[in-house]
């Protein structure tokens, strides 16, 4: 139990930490809403991109696209069946800077999400995996400073997106025939 609160408390004290930045600069406020909000859809806009620009690479394009759905509609939410958590606006004070949304946040779509699609690109094109491992990153820490999800939920998604992706990827490349 003193494990279980010792990481609880660590969990909010970084949550505290992150969001504590909301409200004391427009500018970044804007960037944390556009990076909470829109980056995942212009990731997924460049990996579209970058199927039509280098069509050698479809299926990368779309095994990355079948992880991030399966990691975020599938993993993701069968885990929030079992183990709902509040966000952090239903529990806290807080500044929440977009949006609230009905549904648990352990762990993160967005994350799980972000890190299946960039662990499949990272696979196949290291380069272009980094940039996507990195814009993952980003919208991560975007979505606890605009409130909606504890740190502990980034960290769960990232572990299902990656798992996600990279077994997804396997087992395409092993049994798949696309």
């Amino acid at each position: 139990m003193f494990l279980y609160n010792s990481l609880l408390w660590l969990d909010h004290s970084i949550f505290k930490f992150i969001n504590g930045f909301a409200f004391k600069w427009v500018w970044l406020d804007m960037l944390g809403i556009f990076l909470s909000k829109y980056l995942i859809y212009l990731g997924a806009i460049i990996l579209i991109l970058f199927l039509l620009r280098f069509q050698k690479n479809w299926k990368m394009v779309v095994i990355a696209l079948a992880s991030g759905l399966v990691a975020r509609f599938l993993i993701t939410d069968a885990i929030r069946t079992l183990r709902p958590r509040l966000r952090p606006f239903n529990i806290n004070d807080i500044n929440l800077l977009i949006d609230r949304v009905n549904q648990n946040s352990f762990p993160s779509g967005h994350a799980s999400f972000g890190f299946a699609v960039a662990t499949v690109v990272y696979l196949w094109n290291k380069k272009w995996g980094l940039v996507f491992f990195g814009a993952a990153v980003l919208i991560s820490i975007a979505r606890v400073f605009a409130g909606v999800h504890w740190p502990a939920d980034i960290i769960a998604g990232a572990g299902v997106g990656i798992f996600s992706g990279w077994l997804i990827n396997k087992l395409i490349k092993k049994y798949g025939r696309i």
